[in-house]
C-alpha cells in the first residue's frame, strides 16, 4: 500500500522540480534578452536661429539607427506665443522630455484631434518619418530628400510618428527654443533618459546677416525671446541678438565646467565653422560623442552636401551647398558698421568661443587673414 503512494510523491517532485527548472531558465532568458538590448540614447542639438543647426540635424535625421524630429517646440510657441521665452521653457522640456520617450501624445495640447503625421513642424525633414514604419515609398538606409519625403509620405497617421520612434537606438532632437542649461537639469538627472546635448554655435555677425534675410519668418520668434517692444526700431534685431549670445555665453560656462558632476561627458560644444572647414572631421566626433557609426554611405553624402553650388539662402534649407563660402559669405556682403555693433553686443560671447573681432574694412574684406577664430580651444 505504501508504494504507490511513494510513487506519486516521487512524481510530484519530479514535475516540481521540472517546473522550477523551466522558470529559472526563462528568467534567465527573458533578463538576458532585456541586457542584450541596450538603453535609447537621446541626443539634444541645442542651438539658435540661422546657426548652421538645421544642416547640423540633417547628419543625425539622415542616420539610419536615429529617429529624429526638428524643433517640435515650434508647436509650444506657435500656440502660447503671448508669453516670454522663460515662462515657456517648462513647457517645451516636458514636450522635449516627451518625445524622447516617444509618447506623442503630448502634442495633443499643440494640434487638433485630427491631426496627421504631415501637421508635424518640418516632418519631412525626418528620415525616420520618411521610412518603415512611418512611410513605405522608403528604406531606412536611404538618403531621403525632404522633397521627395514631402510627396510620397504625408498622408500617414500621426500614430505612426510614435510607432516609428520605438524602432530607434538613438532619439534626437534640434531644439532653437532654450536659453538656460539649468532648465534642461530635470532631464539630465533623469533616470529614464540617457541625454546628450549638442551645443551649436556660430559667429554673432554670420548669424546677424542670416537673421537679416530671413526677418519676417523670425519676427514672432524675436517677440517672444525679448518682447515685441524691444524688436521694434533701429537697435530691435540688436536687442534680439543680444539676447542670444547672452544665452550662448550661459550655457557653455554650464556645460563646459561640468558642474555638477551628471554633466561630465554629456556636453559638446561645436562651432558651425569647425564643421564647414573640416565636415567629416567634425561629423566623426559629433557620431563617436553620440554613440553612433559613421558609415561609408553617410561619408560620402557628407562630403557632397557641403561642397555643393548651392547658397542655403532659405530658411531651413539643407541642399547641397558650398557650406565654408556661405559660412564666410557676411564678409563680403555686411556693412562694417552692422559689424561693429553685433560686436559690441556680443562681445562677451564672441571672446568666450573664440572669435576674432574684425578691428576695420581693410580686416573684414582681407581673406589672408584669419579673423574668423581665435585661439582653438574646442
Amino acid at each position: 500500500m505504501m508504494k504507490p503512494r511513494r510513487m506519486q510523491m516521487l512524481l510530484i517532485l519530479v514535475v516540481l522540480l521540472f517546473l522550477l527548472i523551466h522558470f529559472y531558465f526563462l528568467t534567465c532568458s527573458n533578463t538576458a534578452s532585456l541586457e542584450l538590448k541596450p538603453s535609447p540614447v537621446h541626443i539634444l542639438i541645442l542651438s539658435s536661429w540661422r546657426s548652421g543647426s538645421s544642416f547640423t540635424g540633417q547628419l543625425f535625421s539622415q542616420h539610419p539607427s536615429v529617429f529624429y524630429l526638428m524643433e517640435p517646440a515650434w508647436h509650444v510657441w506657435v500656440t502660447m506665443y503671448q508669453n516670454s521665452a522663460k515662462v515657456l521653457h517648462m513647457a517645451v522640456r516636458d514636450l522635449v522630455r516627451s518625445v524622447f520617450l516617444c509618447d506623442m501624445s503630448v502634442f495633443d495640447a499643440y494640434m487638433s484631434s485630427q491631426k496627421k503625421k504631415s501637421d508635424l513642424f518640418q516632418w519631412e525633414k525626418s528620415r525616420a518619418l520618411c521610412s518603415p514604419p512611418a512611410c513605405d515609398f522608403f528604406s531606412r538606409n536611404d538618403i531621403i530628400t525632404a522633397g521627395n519625403c514631402r510627396t510620397l509620405c504625408g498622408r500617414y497617421s500621426f500614430s505612426k510618428v510614435e510607432e516609428a520612434c520605438k524602432t530607434y537606438s538613438h532619439v534626437a532632437i534640434k531644439e532653437v527654443r532654450f536659453f538656460d542649461l539649468k532648465v534642461l537639469y530635470p532631464l539630465l538627472t533623469d533616470p529614464s533618459l540617457n541625454l546628450k546635448i549638442i551645443h551649436l554655435v556660430r559667429d554673432p555677425r554670420a548669424v546677424f546677416r542670416s537673421r537679416e534675410n530671413t526677418m519676417a519668418d523670425l519676427k514672432r520668434d524675436s517677440d517672444i525671446v525679448v518682447g515685441s517692444q524691444k524688436t521694434k526700431g533701429e537697435m530691435g534685431p540688436y536687442n534680439t541678438m543680444q539676447e542670444i549670445c547672452k544665452s550662448h555665453v550661459e550655457i557653455y560656462k554650464a556645460g563646459s565646467q561640468a558642474i555638477p558632476s551628471f554633466l561630465k561627458d554629456r556636453y559638446l560644444l561645436v562651432r558651425y565653422e569647425d564643421i564647414v572647414r573640416d565636415p567629416l572631421g567634425k561629423a566623426a566626433q559629433m557620431y563617436r560623442f553620440a554613440g553612433l557609426h559613421f558609415t561609408p554611405e553617410l561619408q560620402k553624402w557628407v562630403h557632397n552636401i557641403t561642397h555643393g553650388k548651392g547658397k542655403g539662402e532659405q530658411a531651413f534649407d539643407t541642399g547641397s551647398r558650398d557650406a565654408l563660402s556661405t559660412s564666410e559669405a557676411w564678409r563680403n556682403t555686411f556693412p562694417f558698421e552692422k559689424i561693429e555693433k553685433v560686436q559690441s553686443v556680443c562681445k562677451d560671447a564672441m571672446d568666450l568661443l573664440g572669435y576674432r573681432l574684425v578691428l576695420s574694412e581693410e580686416e573684414q574684406k582681407d581673406a589672408s587673414l584669419d579673423l574668423l577664430f581665435g585661439q582653438n580651444k574646442f
